[in-house]
């Protein structure tokens, strides 16, 4: 449960323009010598830890293999990139997989990460006289449709005995948009996810509600094309094993992860601070707990009109599968 609060210094978030470069020549698949395997990542998260420190691409060289870093500046984007065949392996959060399957798309999850309720939270104005979920009631709300920080928000309402219908989502593009409704007074209250969600409450003057939810992980989620799961089990094990790895490090170095981070997308690092020191880093195989969160995820999102298809998260989440490792985490429910 996290509590309410108010932090006021002063701060501006530049976001870099994130681009989606161009694939390599040759695909993953069979695990054979020479393989390069083409990996999706976003600005800001886990992969860029495990990038940055050459574990995988130390271990694949070893191996015969080489990697190529594609970014990409949100999961959505992600997602295509998977099932167009233009990647073999990326990370996103848990709705973009969801947003995928129910729009047919062939990917396949293949690990997660560990749970990360501190990431996510609505926000209002110190000065606003909101003091809790209950008085959002008839309130403007801005969100991302469909992202993590929009299903946390119909959670934390739900949680004081309201419903979708008793406030205003207003849909904004990206994060800095959001921010900016906030701080010129078009919306009420900002539902945001960290980084941007640490930016906002660094350097405005903003109260945290504290909240009610309980069973909501907010996982980010590894991804891979059917394709190469199917074919490359032994790399796409190295590749989980070397990003937990990366994760261990980020553990035992926060200091030194917010200032990577920091450097990497341009936001001040006693804002990775806060970001880095109120998660914890790891890789999980996937396990029942996990299928059956996101699973209910799933069904909300149907219920919400989030998505128009019915899925069955189970038919792409496998369990002990090849790849699986014994070097992973245990899932923390």
């Amino acid at each position: 449960m996290k509590k309410a609060h108010g932090l006021k210094l002063s701060f501006f978030i530049g976001l870099i323009g994130i681009i989606a470069v161009g694939c390599g020549n040759e695909e993953a698949a069979g695990g054979e010598s020479g393989e390069t395997i083409r990996i999706g990542f976003q600005t800001g998260n886990t992969l860029n830890v495990l990038r940055e420190s050459g574990y995988l691409d130390e271990r694949l060289e070893e191996e015969g293999h080489s990697v190529e870093w594609v970014e990409f500046d949100q999961g959505g984007a992600v997602m295509e990139a998977l099932a167009t065949g233009n990647i073999d392996y990326g990370n996103a959060a848990d709705g973009p997989g969801i947003f995928a399957q129910s729009e047919g798309k062939e990917i396949v999850y293949v690990g997660a990460s560990l749970s990360h309720e501190e990431g996510i939270g609505v926000m209002v104005k110190e000065d606003s006289g909101i003091q809790s979920f209950s008085e959002l009631e008839g309130k403007r709300i801005a969100v991302m449709e469909g992202g993590n920080h929009h299903y946390y928000a119909i959670l934390a309402l739900e949680a004081e005995g309201l419903s979708v219908d008793d406030v205003e989502f207003v849909y904004v593009s990206d994060a800095s948009q959001g921010r900016a409704a906030l701080e010129t007074d078009s919306v009420d209250a900002l539902a945001s996810w960290d980084p941007f969600f640490a930016g906002v409450e660094y350097s405005l003057d903003v109260t945290t509600l504290d909240d009610q939810v309980t069973g909501y992980p907010n996982r980010t989620f590894y991804y891979a094309t059917p394709e190469f799961a199917e074919e490359s089990p032994d790399l796409l094990e190295i590749v989980l094993e070397e990003t937990n790895r990366s994760d261990q490090w980020a553990n035992e170095n926060p200091d030194e992860v917010a200032e990577l981070i920091s450097g990497i997308i341009g936001i001040d690092k006693e804002v990775m601070d806060i970001v880095v020191n109120r998660r914890d880093y790891g890789v999980a195989n996937i396990d029942q707990d996990i299928i059956d969160a996101q699973q209910k995820q799933a069904d909300d999102y149907y219920e919400l009109g989030l998505i128009q298809n019915e899925i069955d998260v189970s038919e792409i989440m496998p369990i002990d599968p090849e790849w699986s490792s014994n070097q992973l985490e245990t899932s923390e429910e």
